[in-house]
């Protein structure tokens, strides 16, 4: 169920260049976010108390509200399978987060899974004579950083008790969404005219890239360990690729099959191997659910969600 999420944002590039206006990336970002997240916090009709406002305030610039301008920067100033490696060292630096934060040390699998996936997404989406430019490399690794700590840190402090996914990931997309929008009106002006085009647009990037997907992700850190849920991300530019291939007529050589071969076999071995050294979130013991269960591995654990750190309710915006 975790993997859903990368694989809904692997069409967010798709949608932005068939349905939004073009060159308005922050206010993208916020469409993306705010909506989403007063939606959830006002469907659950919960707010965050005492600790947790700065919490949901630091979690919601980490996954969210630094993230997502961050991103679209490096692919405004990258070519995008640039930018897509750049990103790839998340799980990499998950990796390295969660030894220090969480004690989880991830196995020789796990590592060996990220290197091999991020290998993967650049068979998929370089091509020969790709530009650095610095600023876009340092936006695109900082982006990964920011999302990789918010990834650790949700893990870390899990969720409030008697808070659900729904609430938990509704604050985390306000507080994002809210970062965002001075910096998108300081930047890009105020909002573009849209027509019904750009509304669908942004609608299925709000309810379904954002809502629905985060609360996926979210849950799933809750679950899974952090290092192995972040490989799951190379499953986004999978999703791309294909999309791309299905939808806008890209065309898809022997390389970056391979490549997409790569990063799948990446996910999966990273998953694989979380079962012998799967931990709960601190606040609180947790165990899958069957449907959460790592490729290669039978059904396990009660498949409850109780106590504070039992479920995390995120990168990237993709565009």
């Amino acid at each position: 169920m975790t993997a859903l999420a990368p694989l809904a944002w692997g069409s967010t590039y798709a949608v932005t260049t068939q349905f939004l206006p073009p060159d308005r990336p922050l206010f993208a970002g916020l469409m993306r976010a705010l909506p989403a997240g007063l939606l959830l916090v006002g469907a659950t009709r919960t707010l965050p108390r005492g600790a947790w406002w700065g919490k949901a305030a630091v979690l919601g610039a980490l996954n969210i509200g630094v993230f997502f301008p961050l991103l679209f920067l490096a692919a405004y100033r990258l070519p995008g399978g640039v930018a897509a490696v750049v990103g790839a060292v998340g799980p990499l630096c998950v990796a390295g987060l969660s030894t220090v934060l969480l004690r989880e040390r991830p196995g020789a699998r796990t590592v060996a899974g990220a290197v091999v996936g991020a290998l993967g997404v650049s068979l998929v989406v370089l091509r020969p004579g790709a530009a650095l430019d610095p600023v876009g490399v340092l936006a695109g690794l900082v982006g990964a950083a920011s999302m990789a700590a918010g990834t650790v840190l949700t893990k870390r402090w899990g969720r409030p008790e008697g808070v659900g996914p729904l609430a938990f990931t509704g604050w985390q997309l306000t507080a994002g969404g809210l970062l965002i929008a001075p910096v998108a009106l300081l930047a890009e002006g105020p909002p573009p005219a849209l027509d019904g085009r750009n509304v669908l647009g942004y609608a299925y990037l709000a309810l379904v890239n954002s809502a629905l997907a985060y609360v996926l992700w979210f849950r799933g850190i809750g679950r899974l360990p952090a290092a192995s849920v972040s490989l799951l991300t190379f499953l986004s530019t999978v999703s791309a690729a294909v999309i791309g291939w299905v939808a806008l007529g890209q065309a898809l050589g022997g390389w970056q099959l391979l490549g997409m071969a790569l990063a799948l076999g990446g996910s999966l071995a990273g998953q694989r191997s979380a079962g012998a050294g799967r931990a709960a979130a601190p606040g609180g013991a947790s165990r899958p659910a069957p449907a959460e269960v790592t490729a290669g591995r039978p059904p396990g654990g009660s498949g409850t969600e109780s106590g504070p750190g039992s479920g995390r309710t995120a990168a990237t915006p993709r565009p």
